[in-house]
């Protein structure tokens, strides 16, 4: 079977690794990212089976979104997976975060992570079925503290989440929610961290496998929720 994947925030790292995983899988990926050039050459690069769609999109942007999937529709047809990935950050606390700083990360957390469930799901459900997938924080299901935009985006989109899998499990559509609990390995994440050792990182092409495991699974009455991915170092809140 050949599906249709939308990667909603792709960039190096995690995102880069799901869509080389599930293309590898011969999925039809589409890539949503504002970086044009880096998801073009991505999506050239993506290895065979599979097939790469560049979507230039602002995850922020409802229209912008609708649009997205429309170009999706064209070259692909309808979703069957949806990857809501994208992520924006408000490390600050109450009363230094501005409401501008809050509307922003709920604006890709929350309401972007909102449109593109409603654009996949309705595709879902004139076809039978179909994977929508969350990445979540340890922020998700439980507060850091002193970063409250970016916790409260988390809950809501876990909440929103569940929400979706309560509403429509019974009609094929299944619905996870990815804790990840540690630091991913990215060009960034060790630009930023040079002295940090490498096993203390979390493999993104290993937590892609995870990611994929959900898709592949048939049987939609017995799907897990929600898995939690860590590589215990500390601190972790789960180990």
């Amino acid at each position: 079977m050949t599906r249709t994947v939308v990667v909603a925030g792709v960039g190096p790292g995690l995102g880069e690794s799901l869509a080389r995983k599930f293309a590898a899988e011969g999925c039809r990926v589409a890539l949503f990212a504002r970086s044009t050039e880096y998801i073009e050459e991505l999506a050239a690069d993506l290895p065979d089976p599979g097939e790469g769609l560049a979507v230039t999109t602002d995850l922020t942007d409802v229209d912008a979104i609708r649009e997205g999937f429309e170009t999706v529709h064209e070259a692909f047809g309808p979703v069957d997976v949806l990857v809501n990935h994208a992520s924006a950050a408000s490390w600050t606390g109450l009363m230094d975060t501005s409401v501008e700083a809050f509307e922003e990360t709920w604006a890709v957390n929350g309401r972007g992570a909102f449109v593109c469930s409603q654009e996949a799901v309705d595709d879902m459900l004139e076809t039978g079925g179909g994977t929508v997938i969350f990445t979540g924080a340890t922020s998700a299901v439980r507060s850091r503290g002193g970063a409250i935009g970016f916790t409260a985006a988390k809950f809501a989109a876990r909440g929103m989440a569940m929400d979706i899998a309560q509403e429509f499990g019974g009609e094929g559509v299944h619905v996870a929610h990815v804790v990840i609990d540690g630091q991913i390995d990215s060009p960034d994440a060790r630009e930023r961290q040079p002295d940090r050792e490498a096993e203390t990182f979390l493999d993104p092409d290993e937590m892609a496998e995870t990611y994929w495991h959900f898709v592949e699974r048939d049987d939609v009455g017995t799907q897990p929720f929600e898995v939690h991915v860590t590589n215990g170092p500390n601190p972790s809140e789960f180990i």
